[in-house]
């Protein structure tokens, strides 16, 4: 038996465009479907849209249904980058047109929606089984806004005097 499964995010407007802009942003991404009422929320009379959408073949869906419940950064996408120039893209396009860089690969986008962009390589050094090489990398980044593959790599080569 199979279930399927996808990662809700609510929204308080603007769902359908926010999905549209991520699927243009991650490749092998697309909207699935979507569905609106107004027929919805505690009363039974208010409106609400569903959009259902992958992002490089992950499942999510917005529910687009009012300000009940805001995004916040205790729920962020993580997206694992394969090179410097995609972390570089991928971060300006994520936090553009009102969007917010923050510390340590995390960033806002213009919806209010966190997300870390992490290079896969800075992720490998970080989780290496040579500890001592694992913290001198993590200790570089959480020194970084945007994180810089060759500084990471450069820090996590330094040998302890």
């Amino acid at each position: 038996m199979t279930h399927a499964i996808r990662t809700v995010l609510w929204f308080n407007g603007r769902g359908r465009e926010a999905a549209e802009f991520y699927c243009g942003q991650i490749p092998d991404s697309r909207i699935e479907s979507i569905y609106a009422s107004d027929n919805g929320g505690p009363d039974g009379n208010s409106h609400f849209e569903v959009v259902d959408f992958r992002l490089n073949g992950v499942p999510y869906q917005i529910l687009d249904a009012g300000p009940m419940f805001p995004l916040s950064e205790c729920v962020s996408v993580c997206v694992a980058t394969p090179d410097q120039a995609e972390t570089d893209r991928l971060w300006e396009a994520l936090a553009s047109d009102g969007g917010s860089h923050g510390p340590c690969g995390w960033l806002k986008d213009r919806y209010g929606l966190s997300w870390q962009v992490v290079p896969e390589a800075v992720y490998a050094l970080m989780t290496a089984p040579d500890k001592a090489r694992a913290e001198r990398a993590l200790a570089a980044v959480m020194q970084m806004g945007k994180i810089d593959i060759a500084a990471v790599e450069a820090a996590a080569a330094v040998e302890a005097a």
